[in-house]
């Protein structure tokens, strides 16, 4: 399969946001060390692993077939796996025109969120329920792949594709098998040792080692004999250090994704699963682990069915989030307040808001990270109606979607609170968040019938000299949401040069779908879900207007809409700008 060096384009999406400056840069001496030991690994590894003779060494002991069938918790649908046999390869909204005896593999992809999906074999759990028809053309897709890659290349082999793949063999492997040839069934089964062994090899990131170590570990359940013993036991020893690092004791990812922290989960009761499969114990941190990340989902599921989209994460489908939950059958409910990863949550019968009260995650766990302290998502009943634009690494070409216009939340003047490294930076450490340090103050108050939750940020004060404090009141007598948002003088900023005055914009992105209309009097504007009803949003800003906006599902963008304040703040005083939602009467017109 080709890559194209220049990206990938589909002209019939909507365009990115407009391009924005950010914030200082903290200093290139910060991550001089990361540059330096990325640089000498990764070099030498490249050669160690380009060498003509290094998939040998990946060889023994030799796989003797399979033992378990682990069980993938995600929902597939059948609908990919009968349009592949019928010659279409669907993946990533987009589609292959694919007939038997052809093969992918030496093909260009359309888009590189396809050829991602494609080496994941993520059409691989569609295509197993077809029966013995899918599963003999999986055989033949397989063993097309390693025909093509079973040496090392950085694409396909690089460990988040692969932790990937491995997984999804290892739960499709045993079922193959059974309608493979004796020489096919042998091949198989080396297929997926050498590729499990090659997980467990530096140089592993921070980030991903707990989802490599867990796809490795599925993996040797589902090879047999010393094999699979051997690469169980040195998945499993690893995998405990790196469940330490990722899962947080609040129930959150260490990348503070809601998105990574349900991928993880699902992946780890595969694991758990089919280590009883074969009459095991899980080891202790995995139970840790499963009953932390179980404890966050709860909050991180709002009333849709869908996630929270923070932070690199996206919505999903709620079958997928259900599936990941049908386990906990003691589900006390969400936690109010501030909760898992520093998302407050907070309600009133009608109405939940959860705002990402917390600073992005910083170093190697920021390279879905989003600079969006305070972006907040609101849902009226079951309606998704205040939203963020669902920037996640399947979008990887539009790391525009990262910065601080792209969330709910307030942005000053022409910039960014921090920005994704690019170029060269990039290539060697991935697209990290990098900015000046963000300092972030969160309360959550309640008495009888009013909730109230306020946040404060520093992050543009490096800039601007201006602390960003949102206020939040919800009065659940009548489903009312009050806000303030408060510009003022920073203490510690006080001597900078800096303008005398900035212009802000306080967005609100609204899910696709959402209805808007701006009524006469120019400030009240008109909202209305997929539910039909009605919520009417008030401002005193200067400026009250609705603009085109764009949102991310799944790495396909659609086309919505933002309300969006503006005005001026001076740098020198306070600025205060207010709103508020209320249900619409009856008769949908404005008070």
């Amino acid at each position: 399969m080709k890559l194209p060096s220049a990206p990938f384009a589909d002209p019939s999406r909507p365009p990115a946001p407009a391009p924005v400056k950010a914030a200082p840069s903290p200093g290139g001496w910060r991550l001089a060390p990361a540059i330096a030991g990325r640089l000498l690994t990764r070099q030498s590894f490249i050669e160690l692993y380009g060498l003509p003779g290094y998939h040998q060494t990946l060889k023994w002991p030799r796989a003797e077939g399979f033992a378990a069938t682990p069980r993938d918790f995600r929902p597939s649908d059948a609908e990919i796996g009968r349009a592949l046999l019928g010659g279409r390869m669907m993946l990533s909204g987009v589609s292959m025109d694919l007939r038997s005896p052809e093969d992918p593999w030496n093909r260009p992809s359309p888009s590189r969120a396809f050829a991602v999906a494609l080496h994941e074999f993520a059409w691989l759990p569609s295509l197993m329920l077809a029966g013995e028809k899918g599963a003999r053309e999986a055989v033949r897709l397989t063993l097309g792949w390693h025909a093509v890659f079973s040496h090392w290349s950085p694409f396909s082999w690089q460990p988040d594709i692969l932790a990937r793949r491995v997984f999804n063999l290892a739960c499709a492997a045993r079922r193959m098998a059974a309608v493979a040839n004796e020489a096919d069934r042998a091949l198989l089964a080396d297929v997926l040792a050498r590729q499990a062994r090659q997980l467990l090899r530096p140089p592993g990131g921070l980030a991903e080692n707990a989802l490599q170590r867990t796809a490795a570990a599925v993996a040797g359940c589902a090879l047999g004999g010393k094999a699979g013993a051997s690469l169980r036991r040195r998945a499993l020893n690893k995998l405990a250090s790196a469940l330490k690092h990722t899962v947080r004791e609040d129930g959150a990812h260490a990348s503070r994704s809601p998105q990574a922290g349900l991928d993880l989960l699902l992946d780890l009761l595969t694991l758990d699963d089919v280590l009883l499969q074969l009459a095991e114990t899980p080891p202790p941190e995995l139970a840790l682990a499963i009953g932390r990340l179980t404890m966050g989902l709860r909050t991180l599921t709002l009333p849709d069915g869908r996630l929270a989209a923070f932070q690199g994460g996206g919505a999903l489908d709620p079958a997928l989030v259900a599936a990941a939950r049908a386990h906990d059958e003691d589900d006390p409910g969400p936690m109010e307040g501030i909760g898992p990863g520093g998302y407050a949550r907070v309600h009133t019968p009608l109405l939940t808001l959860i705002a990402d009260a917390a600073p992005p995650a910083t170093g190697p766990w920021s390279g879905s990270a989003c600079a969006q302290t305070g972006a907040m998502e609101i849902i009226c009943g079951r309606d998704r109606i205040v939203t963020n634009c669902g920037w996640t690494p399947r979008a990887h070409e539009r790391q525009a979607m990262r910065l601080t216009p792209a969330g709910s939340t307030l942005c000053l003047g022409d910039g960014a609170m921090a920005q994704p490294l690019t170029g060269w930076k990039a290539d060697l450490l991935g697209t990290r968040l990098v900015g000046p340090t963000i300092h972030v103050d969160a309360q959550h108050r309640a008495a009888e019938g009013a909730v109230w939750l306020e946040i404060e940020h520093d992050g543009w004060a490096p800039r601007y000299g201006l602390k960003h404090q949102r206020r939040l009141y919800l009065d659940q007598r009548l489903d009312e949401l009050r806000a303030e948002e408060r510009l003022y003088p920073s203490d510690g900023h006080k001597d900078a040069a800096r303008p005398l005055a900035a212009p802000y914009a306080v967005r609100f992105h609204l899910e696709p779908g959402v209805q808007a209309s701006l009524a006469r009097d120019k400030r009240s504007i008109l909202l209305r879900g997929a539910s039909g009803r009605g919520w009417w949003f008030r401002s005193d800003a200067p400026d009250v207007d609705i603009e085109p906006s764009v949102h991310v599902a799944d790495g396909l963008t659609r086309r919505s809409l933002q309300l969006v304040l503006r005005g001026s703040a001076r740098t020198d005083a306070e600025t205060r700008i207010r709103w508020k939602m209320s249900p619409a009467g009856a008769s949908g017109e404005a008070g």
